[in-house]
Protein backbone atom coordinates (compact mmCIF):
# COMPACT_ATOMS: atom_id res chain seq x y z
CA UNK A 1 0.00 0.00 0.00
CA UNK A 2 1.18 3.45 -1.25
CA UNK A 3 2.07 5.86 2.12
CA UNK A 4 1.46 9.20 1.59
CA UNK A 5 4.50 11.45 2.03
CA UNK A 6 3.00 14.72 1.52
CA UNK A 7 -0.43 15.90 2.32
CA UNK A 8 -1.40 19.74 1.95
CA UNK A 9 -4.48 20.38 2.85
CA UNK A 10 -6.58 24.08 1.67
CA UNK A 11 -3.17 25.76 1.55
CA UNK A 12 -3.88 29.98 1.48
CA UNK A 13 -0.68 32.26 1.29
CA UNK A 14 -1.82 36.14 1.43
CA UNK A 15 0.66 39.45 0.44
CA UNK A 16 -1.81 41.69 1.03
CA UNK A 17 -4.19 41.65 -1.85
CA UNK A 18 -2.26 39.12 -3.55
CA UNK A 19 -3.58 35.77 -3.57
CA UNK A 20 -0.26 33.49 -3.78
CA UNK A 21 -2.31 30.16 -3.20
CA UNK A 22 -5.42 30.35 -3.29
CA UNK A 23 -6.82 27.03 -1.24
CA UNK A 24 -4.02 24.20 -2.47
CA UNK A 25 -4.60 20.53 -2.41
CA UNK A 26 -1.90 18.00 -2.64
CA UNK A 27 -1.22 14.62 -1.51
CA UNK A 28 2.36 13.19 -2.70
CA UNK A 29 2.84 9.42 -2.40
CA UNK A 30 5.93 7.55 -1.33
CA UNK A 31 8.23 6.63 -4.57
CA UNK A 32 6.59 9.59 -6.58
CA UNK A 33 8.55 11.56 -8.62
CA UNK A 34 5.96 14.46 -8.54
CA UNK A 35 6.28 17.39 -11.20
CA UNK A 36 4.79 20.85 -10.31
CA UNK A 37 4.51 22.57 -13.28
CA UNK A 38 3.26 26.34 -13.82
CA UNK A 39 4.84 29.81 -15.47
CA UNK A 40 6.80 31.87 -13.43
CA UNK A 41 4.59 33.41 -10.59
CA UNK A 42 2.06 30.21 -10.53
CA UNK A 43 2.95 29.87 -6.95
CA UNK A 44 5.44 26.51 -6.99
CA UNK A 45 8.27 28.62 -5.07
CA UNK A 46 5.48 29.36 -2.40
CA UNK A 47 4.29 25.82 -1.93
CA UNK A 48 7.39 24.63 -1.19
CA UNK A 49 8.45 27.12 0.94
CA UNK A 50 5.53 26.97 2.52
CA UNK A 51 6.03 22.92 2.62
CA UNK A 52 9.11 23.52 4.31
CA UNK A 53 7.96 26.15 7.15
CA UNK A 54 10.24 29.05 5.45
CA UNK A 55 7.10 31.16 5.20
CA UNK A 56 4.23 31.27 7.38
CA UNK A 57 0.52 30.98 5.52
CA UNK A 58 -2.68 32.13 6.22
CA UNK A 59 -4.58 29.08 6.69
CA UNK A 60 -4.54 25.12 5.79
CA UNK A 61 -1.92 22.29 7.18
CA UNK A 62 0.86 20.37 5.83
CA UNK A 63 2.01 17.02 7.25
CA UNK A 64 5.07 15.35 5.84
CA UNK A 65 5.45 12.27 6.78
CA UNK A 66 2.24 11.61 8.43
CA UNK A 67 3.21 14.22 11.02
CA UNK A 68 2.31 18.07 11.12
CA UNK A 69 5.03 20.28 9.42
CA UNK A 70 6.16 23.33 11.43
CA UNK A 71 9.20 25.43 11.51
CA UNK A 72 10.59 23.39 14.77
CA UNK A 73 9.70 19.96 12.93
CA UNK A 74 13.77 19.27 13.15
CA UNK A 75 12.86 15.71 13.31
CA UNK A 76 11.37 15.80 10.09
CA UNK A 77 13.67 18.23 8.59
CA UNK A 78 16.30 16.24 8.87
CA UNK A 79 14.90 13.70 6.33
CA UNK A 80 14.49 15.98 3.78
CA UNK A 81 16.85 17.26 1.09
CA UNK A 82 16.39 21.19 -0.44
CA UNK A 83 18.15 22.26 -4.08
CA UNK A 84 16.72 25.45 -4.72
CA UNK A 85 17.10 26.86 -7.99
CA UNK A 86 19.92 29.70 -6.54
CA UNK A 87 22.99 28.18 -6.22
CA UNK A 88 23.58 28.36 -2.25
CA UNK A 89 27.29 27.15 -1.55
CA UNK A 90 30.56 28.58 0.32
CA UNK A 91 32.77 30.36 -2.50
CA UNK A 92 35.41 29.98 0.34
CA UNK A 93 35.61 25.90 0.61
CA UNK A 94 36.09 23.66 -2.07
CA UNK A 95 33.93 20.98 -3.43
CA UNK A 96 34.95 18.28 -1.01
CA UNK A 97 34.90 21.00 2.08
CA UNK A 98 31.16 22.51 0.61
CA UNK A 99 29.62 18.75 0.71
CA UNK A 100 31.18 17.68 3.96
CA UNK A 101 29.89 20.89 5.49
CA UNK A 102 26.20 20.61 4.38
CA UNK A 103 26.52 16.18 5.24
CA UNK A 104 27.67 17.20 8.62
CA UNK A 105 24.38 19.09 9.84
CA UNK A 106 22.58 15.91 9.48
CA UNK A 107 25.32 13.57 9.82
CA UNK A 108 27.67 13.30 13.19
CA UNK A 109 29.37 10.21 12.89
CA UNK A 110 32.58 11.02 10.71
CA UNK A 111 33.36 7.45 9.52
CA UNK A 112 29.65 7.31 7.71
CA UNK A 113 29.77 11.28 7.10
CA UNK A 114 33.31 10.61 5.05
CA UNK A 115 31.28 7.56 3.31
CA UNK A 116 28.30 9.95 2.44
CA UNK A 117 30.52 12.65 1.02
CA UNK A 118 32.30 10.15 -1.48
CA UNK A 119 28.90 8.95 -2.29
CA UNK A 120 27.65 12.12 -3.61
CA UNK A 121 30.87 13.45 -5.29
CA UNK A 122 30.77 10.11 -7.07
CA UNK A 123 26.85 10.63 -8.11
CA UNK A 124 27.51 13.86 -9.33
CA UNK A 125 30.57 13.06 -10.74
CA UNK A 126 32.63 15.48 -9.48
CA UNK A 127 35.47 13.80 -8.25
CA UNK A 128 37.98 15.16 -10.97
CA UNK A 129 36.82 18.91 -9.12
CA UNK A 130 36.83 17.89 -5.55
CA UNK A 131 39.73 20.17 -4.59
CA UNK A 132 38.54 23.14 -6.85
CA UNK A 133 36.57 26.24 -5.73
CA UNK A 134 32.70 27.26 -7.02
CA UNK A 135 33.99 30.30 -8.83
CA UNK A 136 36.28 27.81 -10.97
CA UNK A 137 33.28 25.45 -11.46
CA UNK A 138 31.01 26.41 -14.93
CA UNK A 139 27.62 26.77 -14.18
CA UNK A 140 26.44 23.04 -14.64
CA UNK A 141 29.18 21.79 -12.72
CA UNK A 142 28.21 24.27 -9.77
CA UNK A 143 24.53 22.77 -10.24
CA UNK A 144 25.85 19.49 -9.37
CA UNK A 145 27.83 20.68 -6.47
CA UNK A 146 24.17 22.37 -5.58
CA UNK A 147 22.64 18.70 -5.92
CA UNK A 148 25.70 17.10 -3.83
CA UNK A 149 25.07 19.79 -1.00
CA UNK A 150 21.46 18.94 -0.12
CA UNK A 151 21.39 15.01 -1.01
CA UNK A 152 24.81 13.95 0.74
CA UNK A 153 22.92 12.87 4.18
CA UNK A 154 20.60 10.74 1.67
CA UNK A 155 17.26 12.09 3.09
CA UNK A 156 13.73 10.58 1.92
CA UNK A 157 12.79 13.33 0.76
CA UNK A 158 14.57 15.64 -2.13
CA UNK A 159 13.11 18.94 -3.28
CA UNK A 160 14.58 20.76 -6.52
CA UNK A 161 13.10 23.74 -7.24
CA UNK A 162 13.86 24.75 -10.91
CA UNK A 163 17.67 22.82 -10.95
CA UNK A 164 18.25 22.91 -14.74
CA UNK A 165 17.97 26.75 -15.22
CA UNK A 166 20.91 28.20 -17.33
CA UNK A 167 22.92 24.80 -17.42
CA UNK A 168 24.17 23.51 -20.80
CA UNK A 169 22.03 20.32 -22.59
CA UNK A 170 24.82 17.96 -21.25
CA UNK A 171 24.61 18.94 -17.42
CA UNK A 172 20.72 19.32 -17.72
CA UNK A 173 20.80 15.54 -19.12
CA UNK A 174 23.00 14.33 -15.96
CA UNK A 175 21.22 16.22 -13.92
CA UNK A 176 17.89 14.61 -15.06
CA UNK A 177 19.37 11.26 -14.85
CA UNK A 178 20.35 11.72 -11.37
CA UNK A 179 16.89 12.53 -9.78
CA UNK A 180 15.66 9.43 -11.52
CA UNK A 181 18.47 7.52 -9.91
CA UNK A 182 17.48 8.99 -6.57
CA UNK A 183 14.04 7.86 -7.29
CA UNK A 184 15.37 4.96 -7.81
CA UNK A 185 17.36 4.16 -4.71
CA UNK A 186 14.03 4.57 -2.34
CA UNK A 187 13.54 8.31 -2.51
CA UNK A 188 10.52 10.24 -3.30
CA UNK A 189 11.00 13.18 -5.33
CA UNK A 190 9.10 16.92 -5.97
CA UNK A 191 10.49 18.97 -9.37
CA UNK A 192 9.15 22.05 -9.87
CA UNK A 193 10.03 23.44 -13.32
CA UNK A 194 8.52 25.57 -16.08
CA UNK A 195 10.31 23.31 -18.71
CA UNK A 196 7.68 21.04 -19.63
CA UNK A 197 9.61 18.35 -22.11
CA UNK A 198 11.43 17.79 -18.10
CA UNK A 199 8.91 17.16 -16.39
CA UNK A 200 7.29 14.95 -18.83
CA UNK A 201 10.62 13.02 -19.07
CA UNK A 202 11.00 12.50 -15.50
CA UNK A 203 7.82 12.72 -13.71
CA UNK A 204 5.19 9.95 -12.44
CA UNK A 205 2.57 11.89 -11.64
CA UNK A 206 2.08 15.92 -12.54
CA UNK A 207 0.32 18.96 -11.24
CA UNK A 208 0.00 22.11 -12.95
CA UNK A 209 -0.32 25.28 -11.06
CA UNK A 210 -1.61 29.11 -12.18
CA UNK A 211 -2.38 32.09 -10.24
CA UNK A 212 -2.19 29.81 -6.78
CA UNK A 213 -4.57 27.21 -7.91
CA UNK A 214 -4.00 23.47 -8.77
CA UNK A 215 -6.02 23.64 -12.49
CA UNK A 216 -5.40 19.83 -13.39
CA UNK A 217 -3.48 16.41 -11.72
CA UNK A 218 -2.52 13.34 -13.09
CA UNK A 219 -0.11 11.01 -14.65
CA UNK A 220 0.91 12.84 -18.38
CA UNK A 221 -0.96 10.59 -20.00
CA UNK A 222 -4.17 11.59 -17.59
CA UNK A 223 -3.60 14.90 -18.14
CA UNK A 224 -3.05 14.67 -22.21
CA UNK A 225 -6.56 12.50 -22.04
CA UNK A 226 -8.22 16.21 -20.62
CA UNK A 227 -7.96 18.29 -24.00
CA UNK A 228 -9.81 18.08 -27.16
CA UNK A 229 -6.68 17.67 -29.47
CA UNK A 230 -5.15 14.13 -29.12
CA UNK A 231 -3.14 13.55 -33.01
CA UNK A 232 -2.18 16.50 -35.28
CA UNK A 233 -1.37 15.53 -38.38
CA UNK A 234 1.07 17.48 -40.74
CA UNK A 235 1.20 16.26 -44.77
CA UNK A 236 3.40 18.74 -47.11
CA UNK A 237 1.07 19.39 -49.70
CA UNK A 238 0.65 22.00 -52.59
CA UNK A 239 -3.05 22.29 -52.84
CA UNK A 240 -6.27 20.14 -52.83
CA UNK A 241 -9.55 20.39 -54.15
CA UNK A 242 -12.19 21.60 -51.88
CA UNK A 243 -14.30 18.19 -52.38
CA UNK A 244 -10.93 16.28 -51.05
CA UNK A 245 -10.38 18.43 -48.19
CA UNK A 246 -14.29 18.17 -46.76
CA UNK A 247 -13.78 14.21 -47.32
CA UNK A 248 -10.82 14.70 -45.04
CA UNK A 249 -12.62 16.95 -42.75
CA UNK A 250 -15.40 14.43 -42.47
CA UNK A 251 -13.48 11.42 -41.42
CA UNK A 252 -14.10 9.59 -38.05
CA UNK A 253 -11.91 11.60 -34.89
CA UNK A 254 -11.24 14.51 -37.24
CA UNK A 255 -12.45 18.31 -35.88
CA UNK A 256 -10.54 20.50 -37.90
CA UNK A 257 -7.93 20.68 -40.86
CA UNK A 258 -6.24 23.72 -42.39
CA UNK A 259 -4.27 24.21 -45.59
CA UNK A 260 -2.02 26.66 -45.86
CA UNK A 261 1.57 27.36 -46.71
CA UNK A 262 1.95 24.22 -48.94
CA UNK A 263 0.89 22.18 -45.30
CA UNK A 264 -2.34 20.34 -44.89
CA UNK A 265 -2.93 20.23 -41.09
CA UNK A 266 -5.60 17.12 -39.46
CA UNK A 267 -6.48 18.02 -35.77
CA UNK A 268 -7.83 14.78 -34.32
CA UNK A 269 -9.36 13.99 -31.14
CA UNK A 270 -9.93 10.33 -30.32
CA UNK A 271 -8.77 6.98 -32.45
CA UNK A 272 -6.12 5.61 -33.60
CA UNK A 273 -6.07 4.82 -37.32
CA UNK A 274 -6.23 8.79 -38.40
CA UNK A 275 -3.09 8.76 -40.27
CA UNK A 276 -3.68 5.83 -42.26
CA UNK A 277 -7.52 7.06 -42.98
CA UNK A 278 -6.02 10.60 -44.10
CA UNK A 279 -3.80 9.13 -46.35
CA UNK A 280 -5.90 6.70 -47.78
CA UNK A 281 -7.95 9.54 -49.31
CA UNK A 282 -5.23 11.19 -50.58
CA UNK A 283 -4.04 7.87 -52.46
CA UNK A 284 -7.22 6.83 -53.57
CA UNK A 285 -7.55 10.59 -55.30
CA UNK A 286 -4.15 10.09 -56.47
CA UNK A 287 -2.77 13.20 -55.21
CA UNK A 288 0.70 13.59 -54.45
CA UNK A 289 1.93 15.00 -51.24
CA UNK A 290 5.17 15.23 -49.14
CA UNK A 291 6.58 14.42 -45.65
CA UNK A 292 4.37 13.29 -43.22
CA UNK A 293 4.35 13.71 -39.70
CA UNK A 294 1.76 12.80 -36.57
CA UNK A 295 2.45 14.92 -33.22
CA UNK A 296 0.87 13.62 -30.15
CA UNK A 297 0.03 16.52 -27.70
CA UNK A 298 2.61 17.37 -25.21
CA UNK A 299 1.81 18.62 -21.61
CA UNK A 300 1.93 22.67 -22.92
CA UNK A 301 -0.67 21.70 -25.76
CA UNK A 302 -2.59 20.61 -21.95
CA UNK A 303 -1.70 23.66 -20.39
CA UNK A 304 -2.96 26.21 -23.84
CA UNK A 305 -6.00 24.60 -23.90
CA UNK A 306 -6.63 24.63 -19.76
CA UNK A 307 -5.40 28.34 -19.30
CA UNK A 308 -5.75 29.84 -23.17
CA UNK A 309 -1.97 30.79 -22.63
CA UNK A 310 1.26 28.64 -23.62
CA UNK A 311 3.50 28.28 -20.67
CA UNK A 312 6.15 30.45 -22.02
CA UNK A 313 4.07 33.35 -23.02
CA UNK A 314 3.72 34.12 -19.29
CA UNK A 315 5.74 36.43 -17.44
CA UNK A 316 7.39 36.69 -13.96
Amino acid sequence: MENTVIKINNLVKRYGDLIALDHLELEIKQGEIFGLLGPNGSGKTTTINCLLSLLAFDKGDIEIFGKKMTPVSYDIKKEIGVIMQNVTVFDELTVYENIDYFCGLYINDKAKRKQYVEDAIKFVELGDFRKFYPKKLSGGLLRRLNIACGIAHKPKLIILDEPTVAVDPQSRNRILEGIQELNKNGATVIYTSHYMEEVEQICTRIAIMDKGKKIAEGTKDELKRMIKNTETITIEILDIPENILKEISGLPHVYDTDLSNGKLTVCCSGGKHNLTRVLDVLQRNELSFGRVYTELPTLNDVFLEITGTALRDKEE
